[in-house]
């Protein structure tokens, strides 16, 4: 395959209600979008690590410079066999995992283009729908989010995210799992606390959580090996597995007992299965996670959870969760059983107009910027 241009957009996607975490607020969602183009072939992926430096270094800002500026120039023009070999290509980069998916990721909806073959498929995926969880940010009141709970036990979702934070913790989790006994809750701290709130997660270790998701320093290991070692509920990494060393180290240390996988935050496709294997290999389930992408990311992350170590129910949302129209058509949408289902066909793009309105700069990435 020769990537022979990448059109490459900055955008920014209007949220229903704020999301609210550990790190701040976002009003808007900024994201990513890349069509890259071999022959008479084009394919989209999405990238999306918001506005700001707030979940990890990188935000869209950077993505898109270094896409546009570095990354693009610098893998244009050429041929790639294997996604592997274009990451090849990167690997000169240090770090910058987003901006690195933003590219890698266009390797792999080419080639689903261009060979007519599924994504999951490519992937090594079973064409089977997945399960979905319920996700509340930091609500105006405990009430508000009871009754949002509430909405969701109703639906049938099969496990509840919570995020939370310093203040937004102790209180909220028992007033939540008193009233919801049964329901399965997992909490996703975005490294808000550190080694001395130990006294805080020994008071939520006998509440029942599947899981504790990030709860210290976004680069740490050492100190979640050590959390590990003085709670009985398990840990989950997030925001420390930006590549396949950080997940292996991780695993030999005993930092975690689950992962969570974005393909954004791993560097792309090549990552995400090799990250599965290796939890799989290790008996660590993983889960699917998302950035509140458009559909279009939204629905590469349902083809990714068809691996079949994707046990625990994903961080993927209906369009009309956070959007009140989405960029990408069509819109992702949950079955009756409240799952999705992986595509048979091409994924979701952007909407012209809709993606002229909400783009905030462009630009295109031609070999003859080598």
């Amino acid at each position: 395959m020769r990537i022979e241009k990448l059109d490459v957009y900055y955008v920014k996607m209007p949220l229903i209600y704020p999301w609210r975490t550990a790190y701040g607020e976002d009003y808007d969602i900024h994201s990513v979008l890349v069509r890259a183009t071999s022959g008479e072939y084009t394919a989209w992926s999405e990238s999306t690590p918001f506005f700001a430096p707030t979940y990890l270094p990188e935000s869209a800002g950077t993505v898109f410079y270094h896409v546009t500026e570095v990354f693009g120039p610098h893998i244009v023009g050429r041929e790639y066999e294997t996604a592997q070999d274009l990451n090849d290509q990167l690997n000169v980069f240090k770090g910058n995992s987003f901006a690195k998916a933003a590219v890698e990721i266009c390797w792999w909806t080419l080639q689903s283009s261009i060979t007519g073959t599924p994504l999951h498929q490519l992937l090594g995926g079973e064409t089977r729908e997945v399960a979905a969880g319920a996700d509340f940010g930091i609500q105006d009141s405990i009430d508000m989010l009871l009754g949002n709970i509430q909405k969701a036990v109703d639906t049938g979702f099969p496990r509840v995210k919570l995020k939370t934070a310093p203040g937004w913790d102790l209180d909220m989790l028992q007033a939540v799992t008193s009233t919801f006994p049964k329901m399965t809750f997992h909490i996703d701290c975005n490294s808000g606390y550190t080694l001395d709130d130990l006294s805080f997660f020994k008071a939520i270790d006998d509440m029942g959580l599947a899981f504790i998701e990030q709860p210290l320093h976004y680069a740490d290991v050492l100190d979640h090996a050590e959390l590990a070692k003085q709670i009985q509920t398990p840990i989950c990494l997030d925001e420390t597995i930006v590549s396949v060393k950080a997940a292996e180290t991780a695993l030999k240390v005993g930092a975690c007992k689950y992962i969570n996988i974005k393909p954004g935050r791993i560097g792309g496709l090549t990552n995400v299965v090799r990250v599965h294997d290796m939890c799989r290999d290790a008996g660590v389930p993983v889960w699917v996670g998302g950035m509140l992408e458009s559909a279009l990311g939204g629905a590469i992350c349902v083809e990714v959870a068809t691996l079949p170590n994707f046990t625990y129910p994903g961080d993927l949302f209906p369009s009309s969760r956070f959007y009140t129209q989405d960029l990408s058509d069509p819109p992702l949408e949950l079955n009756d059983r409240l799952m999705f289902e992986p595509l048979e066909c091409m994924l979701p793009e952007p909407d012209p107009d809709r993606l002229a309105r909400q783009t905030l700069r462009s630009a295109t990435v031609k070999p003859d910027q080598l």
